[in-house]
């Protein structure tokens, strides 16, 4: 089995209201502009995320022991609605019920939600606006390094007593964390995990590969 490659994407040229390009990424040395704020000139430097996610989805399927399941209602994993048209939506079960399942869920934005394990949605890109200039190549970083670390089982999931529901990854150069309200998630959501995250002492388990990449 051929290790993960991130799929070649064609470079794209986008340019401002004066025609000059833009240098996404690196326009603001200091602080961005107020008026840059809650505006989005160019949401379809994004769509570079769904060829990547593709991607991510074809691997895990050949590399791994899961089940695959592709229909919208599979939204409704999401913790709350997605705030685009939907267009695409995969989920991706191990079939050790130890490891953390990924929906994978295509906006027409375009961008993309990821609900991870059982309490947590990751956003990509998080704000697309003109402040945030971020790129796509950081959001496909940040798609994949979730990715990777739910699969190696780098992945927990917690719930606080004040309440609060938090995670933490770990990648190989790295880790990441934060947390919120519990009231934030769904009450019955947070008590249907309960059990299962108790269970899991030391986070998601890493994912099993499948018969015929373990072969190779």
């Amino acid at each position: 089995m051929s290790p993960y490659a991130r799929p070649s994407v064609a470079d794209r040229v986008f340019r401002d209201a004066h025609g000059s390009i833009i240098d996404y990424g690196n326009r603001w040395p200091d602080s961005p502009p107020e008026e840059t704020y809650s505006v989005d000139t160019h949401p379809e430097r994004f769509a570079p995320l769904h060829t990547v996610a593709d991607a991510l989805i074809a691997h895990l399927r050949d590399a791994y022991d899961v089940e695959i399941l592709e229909k919208l209602s599979l939204t409704e994993d999401l913790l709350r609605p997605a705030y685009f048209e939907v267009m695409k939506a995969v989920r991706i079960q191990p079939n050790d019920p130890a490891c953390a399942a990924l929906t994978f869920v295509f906006t027409a934005y375009p961008g993309l939600y990821v609900h991870a394990g059982l309490l947590h949605d990751f956003h990509y890109p998080v704000c697309g606006c003109d402040a945030c200039d971020t790129t796509w190549v950081a959001e496909v970083e940040g798609l994949e390094q979730l990715v990777f670390a739910v699969v190696g089982g780098h992945y927990r999931e917690l719930v606080g007593h004040e309440p609060w529901v938090g995670f933490a990854l770990t990648f190989p150069d790295g880790a990441a964390s934060g947390s919120s309200r519990a009231e934030d998630v769904p009450v019955e959501r947070v008590e249907a995990a309960m059990p299962t995250l108790r269970a899991l002492d030391d986070g998601w388990a890493s994912w099993p590969r499948a018969a015929s990449a373990a072969r190779t």
